[in-house]
């Protein structure tokens, strides 16, 4: 009940009437914020798109010029020449054909966020593809997980770059940052993300793509925005 009082309270904060700007919807996302942790700021998105249809499917990559707030723990599938690489790159795993192994068999923990892999092992990973699949942690080139240059994409991934894909509804979720964050962060990253989005509208999809653009904080409620021209 006491957990219900509060969201009633927090949501009366937001007229549900009302479209905000950017800056609007980031300070009131900050007021109305009262949990005990630092919370994640996401965006969700309803697109104008048809999740049915192959080439309208959304899924890329952003970097987010000042990361989510969260380190991920990243794993890199590599071979033996790209080991010392991956490690001094900042990778938190490094793994090879007898790993892969050990993860299909289920006596390898999986403790990663994300992984990356080069090109020749993507076909040894094909083994684990059932187990890493479901947890959505395969690498995939069009998220740019797969590559030659293990020490870029372990970086990027380091230094804040964020996957994204709409799901079956034609919504999309991804975490922008903390309530801690500046609003110039935040708004830095949101408008980042939706330039990202914009720039990869489908050639097939048409009429209004982006259909509605909303902030929320952890726990909290969420408030409908302004989509940018």
């Amino acid at each position: 009940m006491a957990k219900s009082k509060r969201m009633t309270a927090l949501k009366a904060l937001v007229d549900k009437t009302k479209t905000y700007s950017l800056s609007e919807g980031i300070a009131l996302i900050k007021q109305t914020s009262n949990v005990k942790f630092d919370a994640s700021v996401e965006v969700h998105v309803r697109l104008g798109v048809d999740p049915t249809k192959s080439d309208q499917q959304i899924r890329a990559t952003v970097a987010l010029p000042h990361g989510t707030g969260k380190t991920k723990k990243v794993a890199a599938f590599v071979g033996a020449n790209n080991e010392k690489t991956a490690q001094e790159a900042g990778a938190d795993f490094v793994y090879g054909e007898e790993d892969i192994k050990k993860i299909k068999d289920g006596t390898l923990k999986i403790e990663f966020d994300i992984a990356v892999a080069t090109p020749d092992m993507m076909p040894k990973l094909a083994v684990a593809a059932k187990v890493l699949g479901p947890k959505g942690l395969m690498p995939n080139p069009k998220t740019e997980t797969v590559g030659p240059d293990v020490k870029k994409m372990v970086t990027d991934l380091k230094k804040g770059k964020a996957a994204f894909k709409n799901d079956d509804g034609a919504n999309l979720h991804i975490a922008v940052g903390k309530v801690s964050f500046t609003d110039e962060q935040l708004k830095e990253n949101i408008t980042a993300f939706v330039d990202t989005l914009k720039r990869i509208k489908p050639a097939s999809a048409k009429g209004n793509y982006l259909k509605g653009l909303y902030l929320t904080s952890a726990m909290g409620p969420s408030v409908k925005l302004e989509i940018p021209q």
